[in-house]
């Protein structure tokens, strides 16, 4: 009996603590963000390795020489290295473990891995990788070595377990491939002690962005012995047995005591102790992600999700130091003022208006904080705002200034408060001078003066995008304008943002290149990319964003319904996306929806505007499902550039949306169908009143994917729009959902 009994209690305390284990080791976000998605289908600044949020460190394999795309690529078994830097434009300091014979050359990834030519990269396999925020790991197959990183925001910290062998070798090269071609004008790699080296490599990348990225790099053993080449340097360590080594890097754009600086105050607390550092990045990326919380959907649309939404925070990247000085575009060093937390540089803001500005809002209006500071800094130091920051440069990559919709929208949100009139002083320069080249660089808008003498951009002057994108920016000048009550400016910029009507042509309904004397360019061609950047002439013709009811009446109800019905109803074949269109000037084939450029991304929430709320629905749905897997060979199909592809799949999951960007008073936010059945968007309590926002859909699933009914606090939305104060002031939105469309107004 006593035994009987005994067998029960333990078998009751075995299912317990079985329960209980289970309970405590529930997902968490972070455990949903797999960084190998979409690696074999995306840029340099999208990568498989380590950062911080807007880390100036990106810590991560490569395996390609300098082609497009490059960096890591998934479907190649081989890795020469990991480098310290994945930003647009940006690349240098590359470090491998190796041993064998030595080579000074990482050798192509199809090269043998023995012999002459062989070079000192390795091959792997995907079941020895492990990826996730914060931490990534791979065993060397060829060498031996397992390699494992993780990062601060300006540090990098590897642990090497080395074996037995007396030729490890750890090598340092200054000038690793990269997705852009760039100039090593001048690299020296020296030896402080036999635990510690610097160094630094002076670049030119891009035609804009002449860098030198400083380093010092210390070792948790003392090294054998030092050696250079040209350019890099190896350190050597024979070993008897198999042991650990940890190279901890701390690096800057300003000099190598900055370096030495940003590495003594990021891991100061954390010392040797790679594990411990690990955990807290864990923590830290599981506190960022959990702003937002869903439940329901599957675990694919789970890890799709996260992924998506981790994305928005890597690419983007940190320019000053941890004591606030940084090189400005002029190349001159600046000390940033104790209000400002950091300068961050990368791409073009170009069409971010749509997806990155409503996610950031929501999920870190700190980030909008420090994006709007770095603009205004840039300002007041070299004279222009800049549309794509790389290296806090002018880099006058695409089209338009649409960081100024960023800043408008900041305002208008409440997120930034300081500094409105210099902002819009700022602003207004963009709208009305003609730049010229400045340090170097390229700012504000090219033939702006001709955009406003002729209230158009001509052929022979640019691209007719231009003058949607500059009638785009004078409407963001306008809102701004209404903000600081300057009525005259506001009345005078809003006229001007109607400028797109003046490539709109009557007779074919379509926006169409325009030549100097007024006429429309012969031949007429709606799927050519000619005069059109990133996109043809269909697709720009719904290119007005804040505008679109102007854009229906122009093309008429009807037109405009079946033109983007038509549309959706060809690209779903393609699953939304045509590659043949992102760069390839001059080239004409019939592609209507791409939803893998940023021409494009607002298309299906077009139809809440002209009275088919259901097809905004289910088009949403469609491209959740059919353009976005979670793959490494596709995750985007398409150019993901910083966040873009990621922020739209996070808002339209949450079945939001900015068509405008946030620049208009109303601060309207488009509603379509949720993927999770609650989703919980928990507000920064430094920005915003409200404690959480909870969306809850009623009877979702894949086949309940119309919206029913609204209420908002419980009060019914006749329309499928709120504003974005309904949202950060906290509460609830409930929509029930069912099978087939229901009528709603839009």
């Amino acid at each position: 009996m006593m035994s009987r009994i005994g067998n029960t209690t333990l078998l009751v305390i075995t299912l317990l603590s079985l329960a209980t284990a289970g309970y405590s080791q529930a997902k968490q976000p972070v455990d949903y963000v797999d960084p190998l998605i979409g690696t074999s289908n995306s840029r340099w600044m999208l990568f498989p390795g380590v950062t911080r949020p807007h880390g100036m460190v990106k810590l991560s394999p490569d395996n390609q020489g300098s082609v497009w795309q490059g960096g890591y690529e998934y479907s190649i078994g081989s890795i020469h290295g990991f480098s310290f830097l994945h930003g647009w434009t940006m690349a240098g300091l590359l470090t491998m473990p190796t041993n064998g014979d030595l080579s000074l050359s990482p050798g192509t990834p199809d090269a043998p891995f023995k012999g002459a030519g062989a070079g000192y990269h390795s091959r792997f396999s995907h079941r020895d990788e492990h990826a996730s925020p914060g931490y990534y790991s791979i065993y060397l197959l060829d060498s031996r070595i397992k390699a494992e990183l993780t990062a601060t925001e300006r540090t990098g910290v590897q642990r090497y377990t080395l074996p037995a062998d007396p030729t490890n070798r750890i090598i340092i090269q200054a000038d690793p491939p990269a997705e852009y071609g760039y100039d090593l004008q001048d690299a020296v790699i020296t030896k402080v002690n036999n635990q510690e080296i610097q160094g630094y490599a002076k670049t030119s990348s891009a035609n804009f962005n002449t860098y030198t990225l400083f380093f010092v790099m210390q070792f948790s053993k003392p090294f054998h012995e030092f050696h250079g080449f040209k350019p890099g340097a190896y350190v050597t360590y024979p070993t008897a047995r198999e042991v650990q080594l940890i190279v901890r890097t701390g690096i800057s754009f300003v000099s190598i005591d900055q370096a030495r600086l940003n590495l003594s105050t990021e891991l100061n607390d954390f010392g040797w102790d790679f594990d411990r550092l690990v955990k807290y990045n864990r923590s830290m990326w599981n506190k960022q992600l959990s702003t937002i919380e869903v439940k329901g959907g599957t675990e694919t649309d789970k890890v799709k999700f996260y992924t998506n939404l981790y994305r928005c925070f890597t690419a983007k990247m940190i320019m000053s130091d941890a004591n606030g000085k940084y090189v400005d575009a002029c190349e001159n060093m600046q000390q940033l003022p104790a209000s400002c937390k950091a300068m961050i540089g990368g791409d073009a803001f170009w069409n971010t208006f749509w997806n990155l500005n409503l996610l950031w809002s929501l999920a870190s209006p700190g980030t909008i904080q420090q994006l709007v500071d770095t603009e205004l800094e840039m300002y007041e130091r070299t004279g222009w705002l800049s549309k794509g920051p790389a290296g806090i440069e002018y880099s006058g990559i695409m089209e338009g200034s649409h960081e100024m919709a960023l800043i408008t929208s900041a305002y208008l949100k409440g997120i930034v408060k300081e500094n409105p009139g210099l902002a819009y002083q700022a602003m207004k320069k963009n709208v009305e001078v003609e730049p010229s080249p400045t340090c170097g660089g390229n700012p504000g808008n090219p033939q702006i003066s001709t955009y406003a003498r002729m209230g158009f951009v001509p052929v022979e002057k640019g691209v007719t995008s231009k003058t949607l994108d500059y009638a785009y920016d004078d409407w963001c000048v306008a809102q701004m304008a209404k903000f600081l009550q300057k009525s005259e400016d506001y009345h005078f910029f809003l006229k001007r943002s109607a400028n797109w009507r003046n490539v709109f042509n009557p007779a074919n309904k379509y926006v169409t290149p325009k030549k100097e004397d007024g006429t429309y360019i012969p031949d007429f061609d709606k799927f050519s990319v000619n005069h059109f950047v990133e996109g043809n002439a269909w697709q720009y013709s719904f290119y007005v964003p804040h505008d679109v009811p102007g854009v229906i009446a122009e093309m008429g109800k009807d037109t405009f319904l079946n033109r983007l019905t038509e549309g959706f109803s060809r690209s779903e074949f393609h699953k939304f996306a045509a590659h043949a269109l992102d760069r390839t000037m001059g080239q004409s084939a019939e592609y209507y929806i791409n939803h893998g450029n940023e021409v494009n991304m607002q298309a299906s929430f077009l139809f809440n505007y002209a009275g088919r709320p259901d097809l905004t629905q289910y088009y949403t749905r469609k491209i959740l499902d059919k353009f976005y897997d979670a793959s490494p060979y596709v995750g985007w199909n398409g150019d993901e550039d910083e966040g873009q592809m990621g922020a739209w799949f996070v808002n339209s999951a949450l079945g939001l949306f900015e068509m405008n960007g946030g620049t208009s008073s109303d601060l309207r936010i488009d509603i379509t169908s949720p993927l999770f059945s609650e989703i919980t968007i928990n507000l920064d309590p430094h920005y915003y009143k409200g404690k959480a926002f909870v969306i809850k859909a009623h009877n979702n699933s894949t086949q309940n994917i119309y919206i029913q009914s609204i209420r908002l606090n419980g009060k019914p939305v006749k329309d499928l729009n709120i504003s974005f104060k309904d949202i950060v002031n906290g509460g609830r939105l409930e929509l029930w959902m069912g099978p087939s469309p229901a009528n709603i107004k839009s």
